[in-house]
């Protein structure tokens, strides 16, 4: 690994930003300073005069959908797509084919990325009504969680059985990631409209098929259980108003035994934005109205959501292209979520400081990573260096996602991400890749 040296940085890191030098040495980081001078002639140097230096971002929820669905998306294409957006660590779901729901499949996925990741990874270890197991063989010192579909989305990897979910929020010292929408009100939902339009339901009725109430029946009942079973739990992609009200800001993110994130689809799109994007974005759960979006953005800032995430999840064109109830739900995010957020810097809704915490220490804190998530001596050197002002239009000549398209394709952002360091080596600049591969299996401290 490259010894580097980054100067006149504006760091930012733990509630402040400020000017100085980061010295890189062996993958860590070695000193952080004021100023720094080369230690030796091959240390390679990069001003940083005017630009932001951050902690490489963590996604904790993603889907690379490798095994199995190859088509839409690798490992190796989608880490390749997330170091241009910042993203140097990432934890992906069980929900591909098959499912990462044995030990010997979740090995397997480990020795693909092993292989072909640019990025830091782990792995979810998926939940059913019948591994229970197979989840108290999961090490959690050496895999991030446990995910639980408590609504089927893509993969379809329901946990409905009431009994089996109580046995498995009682029996395991994993954090339990879950997905809360509750089947039976969807389910009830969707026969109603199918009735009205048939398989062309206008898309604009997916919040109301994937509803507030059914979000909401499921998230309580998931908070509920693990109250009474003192699991540590997690709720993916928050999309309501109404659920903020089962999370608290009172105590420290560490202290926490229940904690929630949102996604970047859900702080930027509403209900409106279905007429012009139609199935593009079409997620489980729905992007909902401008008031729930309004409601998200305000609890992360009080620190009732404790992480964002991109929940990214490709999917062809051509499958997107389908009418209502067969295209698929999901989308590609992990290039475009930390220039998402810039954008809410330069509205003046959000500070470079709260979107490293919500991005780059709170999940390594939530999910106990080990060394990674901050700027500090002696931690993995992952991190980013963002230009503020370079404005750039996301187009197809520039989007790196397999699956070729972007629900921001035509929008312009004003802050660009000009490079991005994994493990101290330089693995992306300015829309230029490196075929540069020294990611490491991320490990945790508990």
């Amino acid at each position: 690994m490259d010894n580097v040296l980054i100067k006149n940085a504006n760091i930012v890191n733990e509630g402040q930003v400020f000017n100085g030098d980061v010295y890189i040495e062996n993958g860590i980081f070695k000193e952080i300073a004021p100023q720094i001078s080369a230690k030796s002639p091959d240390v390679h140097i990069f001003d940083a005069e005017g630009k932001y230096l951050l902690p490489g971002i963590i996604d904790d929820q993603v889907h690379f959908r490798e095994p199995g669905l190859t088509h839409k998306a690798t490992i190796e294409t989608e880490s390749r797509a997330a170091i241009a957006g910042g993203i140097t660590s990432f934890i992906e779901m069980p929900n591909t084919v098959p499912q990462t729901t044995t030990i010997e499949k979740l090995e397997e996925k480990f020795e693909i990325a092993a292989k072909t990741s640019y990025a830091n990874y782990s792995f979810m270890f998926g939940g059913t009504n019948d591994n229970l197991e197979e989840i108290l063989k999961v090490d959690p010192k050496r895999v991030a969680a446990l995910k639980l579909f408590l609504g089927s989305s893509t993969g379809n990897m329901l946990v409905d059985n009431p009994e089996v979910l109580e046995k498995i929020f009682s029996s395991t010292d994993l954090l339990i990631a879950v997905h809360c929408e509750d089947e039976e009100t969807i389910k009830s939902n969707t026969a109603k409209y199918i009735a009205e339009y048939g398989d062309d339901i206008p898309v604009k009725f997916h919040p109301v098929i994937r509803s507030e109430e059914a979000c909401y029946l499921s998230s309580s009942q998931a908070v509920a259980l693990a109250k009474k079973t003192g699991a540590r739990l997690h709720i993916f992609h928050l999309s309501t108003a109404k659920e903020l009200e089962l999370f608290t800001n009172k105590i420290p993110l560490k202290e926490k035994r229940i904690t929630a994130e949102v996604c970047i689809h859900h702080l930027w799109f509403s209900d409106v934005d279905y007429e012009e994007k139609g199935t593009l974005i079409k997620w489980n759960p729905a992007v909902k109205t401008a008031k729930d979006r309004d409601a998200l953005f305000e609890a992360l800032l009080k620190d009732k959501i404790d992480v964002i995430a991109t929940d990214h999840a490709p999917h062809t064109k051509e499958e997107k292209d389908n009418v209502y109830t067969k295209a698929p739900s999901g989308g590609p995010l992990v290039q475009h979520a930390l220039p998402a957020m810039l954008e809410f810097y330069h509205q003046n809704k959000i500070s470079l400081e709260k979107i490293v915490e919500k991005m780059c220490h709170n999940p390594a804190i939530l999910f106990q990573i080990e060394k990674r998530g901050f700027i500090k001596e002696g931690y993995h050197a992952d991190a980013v260096l963002v230009d503020i002002n370079a404005p750039w239009t996301v187009n197809k000549d520039n989007i790196a996602y397999k699956c070729g398209w972007s629900p921001f394709e035509g929008t312009t952002f004003k802050s660009r991400v000009t490079h991005t360091f994994v493990n101290g080596s330089l693995v992306y600049k300015n829309f230029k890749f490196y075929n540069v591969r020294h990611a490491q299996r991320l490990t945790f401290d508990r």
